[in-house]
């Protein structure tokens, strides 16, 4: 791979990975548009490990904190409270993290033969890209008093969500847009869907990282140490600024200009396959 490859893919995974715009349908486009082959495990590797990194540095202290209420829970540690809400939210992410991994392990192979093609990225862009557009238009609507907070949604709403990131394995459906949208509808906060939809990708992140990591391993591919480097580096920088400005972004403009950006990429696709 050259630099300019690295530098364009690394980011484009950085920046997509937790904007609710679908990483699928941007990785498509340089292949696509400019021919470009294939980055290989290692590299696709090395980028989810610098996203993995990024996402868990920004909540360290949320980490820390769910961390420490978890083992209480189940009787270890200083702690041992079988009710705060840390203790309760770790559990949460962890069990409506199942249905991603068991529909990942089950349905890769008619993911990978079926629905990788750019025509279904397409059409999975535009049509999420109204469902959010549509969950961020009843999240306008409601007061902040209106707005539920995490707690309130339950371990019920947490499961809703976990299964809507489970979709998000086909491609062009966006795993932070799915999941935020679930949340929006669910009666969160822009600020909150936001929030929940960054812890839950955690444990999906590193799944897939580890999935990966196994493939490489086994499938003996030569590894450019180089684009490991600089790839897992720019996926950090970029995913970690991502999710910064989001935050700060999502609070003052809602998710529209997402919902718009993802109506032009789809149709876009569309234009660039049969135009």
């Amino acid at each position: 791979m050259s630099t300019i490859e690295i530098f364009i893919l690394a980011l484009i995974q950085g920046l997509t990975e937790f904007l609710p715009i679908s990483s699928s349908a941007h990785l498509i486009l340089p292949s696509a548009i400019l021919g470009w082959n294939d980055q290989g495990l290692a590299f696709d590797v090395a980028v989810h490990v610098g996203t993995l990194l990024a996402v868990a540095l920004y909540f360290r202290k949320e980490i820390g904190s769910m961390s420490v209420a978890w083992f209480g829970t189940v009787g270890i540690g200083p702690e041992k409270n079988n009710n705060s809400f840390d203790g309760k939210l770790a559990w949460w992410i962890i069990l409506a993290t199942i249905p991603a991994g068991l529909f990942g392990l089950l349905g890769k192979d008619i993911i990978e033969a079926h629905l990788r093609s750019a025509l279904v990225i397409a059409a999975t862009t535009l049509l999420f890209g109204v469902l959010l557009g549509f969950a961020d238009i009843l999240a306008g609507k409601r007061t902040a008093q209106e707005n539920k907070t995490i707690e309130k949604i339950g371990f019920k709403g947490a499961m809703i969500i976990g299964l809507a990131q489970a979709v998000a394995l086909i491609p062009g459906t966006s795993r932070s847009g799915i999941t935020m949208t679930a949340g929006l509808m669910l009666g969160l906060s822009r600020d909150n869907a936001a929030r929940f939809s960054f812890l839950l990708s955690i444990p999906a992140i590193a799944m897939a990282g580890s999935y990966l990591t196994l493939k490489l391993i086994t499938s003996m591919e030569p590894v450019d140490w180089q684009a490991i480097g600089l790839g897992s580096i720019l996926a950090f920088v970029s995913a970690y600024a991502c999710i910064h400005y989001f935050l700060i972004l999502v609070n003052k403009l809602g998710m529209m200009p997402f919902v718009i950006y993802r109506l032009v990429l789809g149709f876009g696709l569309l234009y660039f396959l049969y135009g």
